[in-house]
């Protein structure tokens, strides 16, 4: 997959998903473009897992984005255009994304799906995948900061490639295995967002990676989301979205959307309890025996959506 794709990438996108909507029952619901700054970081990061299928006439029939961040293995998005569905092809993709994870060395084997589809819970059931906790988007309104935290935008480039490596030990120390590393780097790199550090003297107590490029082609810059977050402690999680708040308001987006897994009650009701507003659902499932380990210590929360 290149970035040449990404046209034929959004048709099957937009095709399928408003396809699936319409199965549900929202017939009025159309899917947009996703912008080809997404496009490019999702493609950048899958890298040898960015998958593609053909047609007979060499056009794009489906796509597998398949992510790997150190041993946290996952799939998003995927589509197939519906001209071809009910031929096994959804199979072979959804397949071939965890053959190509296992074969890397994934501890983690996942994927998020809509929670009231049955359809689709259904099918990756039928593959071996078990339901998990649903994943919760709440946002919450961008607001200046008393007391502002690193971003690495601002950290002297020399001193990047330290904190960077700071943050892969307190998410080593909570979560072995994974790594975020390439996320960091291509964010800034491409400056699509930034990172946004929680640090008490020479200690880094959680670090969000955030996105401030919008979602959808064309669209303003509504919202920053959060990517990945860890944090020491619930109230390490709170000061570091007040923190992630505070970029926002000086990005000139109107909130911060960060998506919870249902495992981390705590930081989820003292969102809701500072003002978080439900926005959607995902149900979290993952490949049978490949499911994903909350850490004793410490909160990782873990996009698996780009």
């Amino acid at each position: 997959m290149s970035v040449n794709d990404i046209v034929a990438l959004n048709h099957v996108f937009t095709t399928a998903f408003t396809d699936r909507y319409r199965k549900d029952g929202l017939v009025g619901t159309h899917v947009p473009n996703l912008s080809t700054a997404v496009w490019r970081f999702a493609i950048e990061d899958a890298a040898q897992g960015a998958m593609l299928w053909r047609g007979e006439r060499d056009e794009v029939i489906g796509f597998n984005m398949v992510h790997l961040s150190g041993q946290e293995g996952w799939m998003g998005p995927l589509a197939l255009d519906p001209s071809y569905q009910g031929h096994g092809l959804g199979k072979s993709i959804v397949l071939e994304g965890r053959r190509w994870l296992e074969g890397v060395g994934a501890r983690v084997i996942g994927l998020e799906t809509m929670p009231r589809t049955m359809d689709n819970i259904g099918f990756y059931s039928s593959l071996d995948f078990v339901p998990g906790p649903l994943t919760v988007t709440l946002t919450v309104e961008a607001r200046y900061a008393e007391a502002r935290s690193p971003w690495l935008s601002r950290i002297p480039e020399g001193e990047r490639v330290d904190m960077i490596a700071r943050c892969e030990l307190l998410l080593q120390e909570l979560a072995p295995g994974y790594d975020f590393t390439r996320e960091i780097l291509l964010t800034d790199a491409m400056s699509l967002g930034d990172t946004v550090m929680l640090v008490r003297g020479s200690t880094i107590d959680g670090f969000a990676l955030c996105h401030t490029v919008p979602l959808v082609e064309g669209r303003a810059r509504e919202e920053v989301r959060i990517l990945k977050l860890v944090a020491r402690t619930a109230d390490d999680v709170m000061m570091l979205v007040a923190q992630v708040a505070d970029y926002a308001r000086r990005c000139a987006a109107q909130r911060v959307a960060i998506r919870v897994q249902g495992v981390y009650r705590d930081v989820y009701r003292q969102l809701v309890a500072q003002g978080g507003r439900v926005r959607w659902t995902d149900l979290r499932m993952a490949a049978f025996g490949f499911e994903e380990q909350t850490p004793t210590n410490g909160i990782v929360l873990s996009n698996w959506e780009i």
